[in-house]
């Protein structure tokens, strides 16, 4: 099906975050100026970006379990786990979500890719190094393309059901897609619009980042140029198939509700439309993130341009029920909600620090100070993740290139001072540093323990195009120190038995 896009998009100001690649004469212009600085840099003793690459390259064996180097031709935004397909011994397959942010010379598109997840300890190590930077991995196979009204900003998946996924682009609009049931295109120059299953409409300006579906209700949440906060519930538009575990990934036909003619707000040959259950109104610049409250549909924070962090109810109406005036030094990126404990909240700025709440510091009169700053980036805060796999572990990716893994509970703790260099930031244990450029997102994966995707925007080092990186780290880094010594002890104990005995 398709359709012409669905609301007009509103001329605005360059993106903070991300943006078109350039043509090709601004990207050669653009790679002689990089030469010229790499060149400086050079002459100033200071190490380029290919050559820290290269030293993490040469570490890739002993640093990982696995991993697979993605390339992209053009630059994704948005990477997101979908379902677990299928498993099998030595690897799992699933789902994942991307985009294509391309120049106008074809469409911009969502991508849903099929990707062979290796399980642990079995990848060899001497191979997990040995990938080409400029192709593409044999473990990602694009399975869809849907041709994108406007480029993909963000992508999020519904927990009740992931084949629903969400995008922002630049318009007020959110789009909502059943990626299984919708048609596969080809993107072509000229070739109209996929037909969204469902639109959100109640924004008031362009709503380009801020975007979350709630983990326990089919609820979704926005933030804009408007300054608003936006809430909906597709609860009526999708049917009890998405919960019904039979009906499989591909096995067609769509579980998003259509509205029958004069219900809703229907937008004609655009697709049925939905307006808010709230608008929410306390931010006084642009809202970059939000999130939901792991254990309530009703309960959910945002963070904005204006430095604030704001915390919501909807039980109690469309003010803010916290709001921290002062949350950084900065514009506030990024924000998430610890899925094992609902008190701690977690905030990226553009002052390159992420900083840890406590919601129950916090008052309704602007003051809270944060329970920690954690200070290991370079450069403004992209994304910030809490793991799934332990409640003290979360990790940021920033435009210095780093995705960086803490440990707020290794903070100030005895161990942590003997085991790290004296330089290194307090809480940090892990430094992915396979992207030579902006990291702009990256997520978790709840079914692979430990496992993560993260793309990177490559225009400023290449001139165009993105990096895809799908990894684990090795265990010996997460594990208890005790029980990677005993195992340690078990192996030493079995070589000198071998030994014996021959």
């Amino acid at each position: 099906m398709e359709s012409p896009q669905p609301q007009q998009q509103q001329q605005q100001g360059p993106k903070k975050r991300g943006r078109k690649p350039k043509p090709k004469e601004e990207k050669e212009q653009q790679q002689q100026q990089s030469a010229s600085k790499m060149k400086e840099g050079k002459k100033a003793h200071q190490p380029s970006v290919d050559e820290k690459y290269t030293q993490w390259k040469s570490l890739v064996p002993v640093l990982y379990d696995w991993l697979a180097n993605h390339n992209l031709v053009w630059p994704s935004l948005s990477c997101r786990w979908g379902p677990q397909l299928e498993q099998a011994t030595y690897k799992n397959r699933q789902r994942l979500y991307l985009s294509e942010q391309t120049d106008g010379s074809v469409p911009n598109t969502l991508v849903i890719a099929n990707c062979e997840v290796v399980k642990p300890r079995v990848a060899a190590a001497e191979h997990i190094s040995q990938f080409n930077e400029e192709a593409r991995s044999p473990f990602v196979k694009k399975y869809k393309t849907i041709i994108h009204p406007g480029e993909v900003n963000r992508i999020r998946e519904l927990p009740q059901s992931s084949r629903i996924v969400a995008t922002h682009t630049d318009s007020p609009d959110v789009l909502i897609w059943d990626v299984e049931a919708q048609p596969n295109r080809h993107a072509v120059l000229g070739a109209t619009h996929s037909r969204p299953d469902l639109i959100l409409t109640g924004h008031q300006d362009n709503a380009e980042f801020a975007l979350a579906m709630c983990p326990t209700e089919p609820y979704v949440l926005s933030g804009g140029k408007d300054k608003s906060v936006v809430l909906w519930s597709i609860q009526d538009h999708i049917t009890t198939m998405a919960t019904d575990p039979t009906k499989s990934p591909g096995s067609g036909g769509s579980i998003i509700k259509q509205n029958k003619p004069g219900e809703g707000n229907d937008k004609a040959a655009d697709g049925p439309s939905l307006g808010p259950r709230g608008v929410f109104c306390g931010h006084e610049d642009t809202v970059e993130d939000v999130t939901f409250c792991p254990s309530s549909a009703q309960e959910f924070c945002s963070v904005g341009d204006d430095s604030c962090l704001i915390l919501w109810d909807a039980r109690v109406g469309t003010g803010p029920t916290v709001k921290v005036e002062k949350a950084h030094n900065a514009d506030l990126h990024c924000v998430d909600w610890n899925p094992h404990d609902d008190n701690l909240i977690l905030t990226g700025s553009a002052d390159h620090t992420v900083r840890m709440f406590d919601r129950r510091n916090l008052t309704s009169n602007g003051i809270g100070s944060p329970i920690y700053k954690f200070e290991g980036h370079k450069a403004a805060v992209l994304c910030v993740q809490w793991s799934p796999d332990k409640s003290s572990v979360f990790g940021s990716s920033a435009e210095d290139g780093l995705l960086n893994i803490w440990d707020y509970d290794k903070v100030g703790k005895k161990v942590e001072r003997a085991s790290r260099s004296p330089s290194a930031p307090a809480g940090l244990f892990f430094q992915h540093a396979g992207h030579r450029d902006k990291v702009v997102d990256f997520h978790w994966n709840a079914s692979d323990p430990w496992t993560a995707v993260s793309v990177s925007d490559d225009c400023d080092t290449t001139g165009g195009g993105g990096t895809l990186q799908i990894w684990r780290m090795s265990d010996l880094i997460y594990r208890p120190e005790e029980e990677v010594l005993a195992e340690l002890e078990k192996f030493k104990s079995h070589v000198i038995s071998c030994a014996t005995k021959a």
